[in-house]
C-alpha cells in the first residue's frame, strides 16, 4: 500500500494511491502524531470520492512531523569521499518541517549560497509511538519509506563543526511522493540513484548502509520519543557534488532526480529564490 498526501480545494487530505488514482481515507487529514498506523488502516476509503493523482496538489509525504533526524556518513563510498574515519555512532542532526516540500516543488536556491548540493536518500516514515525501541522490535514502528533529497548549502554547512545551519533551509528538502508500506517492497538490496541533468551523480544500494534502519530506530528513540510522522532520513551514498573534482553544484534551471527501487522517484526542477 502507498499513502498519499495532498491538498484539494485547499483542505489537507490522505489517500491511497490507487494506479493513477487516489482514493481518500475518511477523517483523516494528515499523517502524525495522532494519526499513524493503526490509524490509517481503520479509516474508511471512500471509493466514491477517488480523483485523479494529476487532479491533487501533492504535500510532503509526511507533512506534520514533530522531528526530523537525518544521519551522516551512513555510506562507505560517502565517507571514503570526505576522507573522514568510519563512525561508531550514527551521526545525527535535525531538520524542521518548515524544510520540507513535495516531491513536485521546486528547489528554492537561496542568493546567500554558492554551495547548493544534493543528497539522495532513504525517508523512514514513523508509525507507531515509541521510546527505548528494542532494534528487534523497531521495524514494527514503521509506517513505511519515502524518498528525499537532503539539498545542503554547503559553505554555510562548514562555517561551524555543526551542520544545522547548512541543511535546515527552509523549503529545500523535497519529501515523497508517497509512503510505501514494508511489505510493499524489499530494500534488502534496492537501489538508490541521483541523477543531475539527465547525468547519474549518485548510484548505490540500500544494502550499503553502515547503521541499518532498525539500528537508528533504535538509537535515536534511547534519547526521545519517535511518533507518528517523525521521519529519519538515512544517509546519502558517495557522488555529492561537494566532494568532486571539478565541485558540481545545483544552479537555477537544473533538474535533479532521486529514484529508489520499489519506492518511488522525486523529480525536482531548482529555481532562484524571488
Amino acid at each position: 500500500m502507498a499513502y498519499v498526501s495532498y491538498i484539494v480545494d485547499g483542505l489537507w487530505h490522505v489517500g491511497v494511491l490507487d494506479g493513477d488514482g487516489i482514493i481518500p481515507l475518511e477523517g483523516v487529514e494528515a499523517i502524525g502524531p495522532d494519526t499513524g498506523i493503526d490509524e490509517l488502516a481503520a479509516a474508511p476509503r471512500r471509493d466514491d470520492l477517488r480523483t485523479g493523482r494529476d487532479q491533487v496538489e501533492l504535500l510532503p509525504s509526511s507533512p506534520r512531523p514533530n522531528k526530523i533526524f537525518c544521519v551522516g556518513l551512513n555510506y562507505s563510498s560517502h565517507i571514503e569521499e570526505t576522507k573522514r574515519d568510519l563512525p561508531t555512532y550514527p551521526v545525527l542532526f535535525p531538520k524542521f518541517a518548515s524544510n520540507l516540500v513535495s516531491a513536485d516543488a521546486p528547489i528554492v536556491a537561496p542568493p546567500e549560497s554558492t554551495q547548493v548540493d544534493y543528497e539522495g536518500e532513504l525517508a523512514v516514515i514513523i508509525g507507531r509511538a515509541g521510546r527505548r525501541i528494542r532494534r528487534e522490535d523497531a521495524l514494527d514502528h514503521v509506517l513505511g519509506y519515502s524518498v528525499a533529497n537532503d539539498v545542503t548549502m554547503r559553505d554555510y554547512q562548514y562555517k561551524t563543526h555543526q551542520w544545522t545551519q547548512g541543511k535546515a533551509w527552509d523549503s529545500s528538502t523535497p519529501l515523497g511522493p508517497v509512503v510505501v508500506t514494508p511489505d510493499e517492497v524489499d530494500l534488502t538490496a534496492a537501489g538508490i540513484r541521483t541523477t543531475l541533468n539527465d547525468e547519474v551523480v549518485q548510484d548505490s544500494d540500500l544494502s550499503k548502509l553502515i547503521f541499518d534502519i532498525p539500528t537508528l530506530i533504535a538509537t535515536v528513540s534511547e534519547f526521545t520519543v519517535l511518533e507518528p510522522g517523525d521521519v529519519i532520513l538515512t544517509g546519502t551514498p558517495g557522488g555529492v557534488g561537494y566532494r568532486r573534482d571539478p565541485q558540481l553544484f545545483l544552479h537555477p534551471g537544473d533538474r535533479v532526480s532521486v529514484e529508489i527501487e520499489g519506492v518511488g522517484r522525486i523529480d525536482s526542477v531548482v529555481v532562484a529564490d524571488a
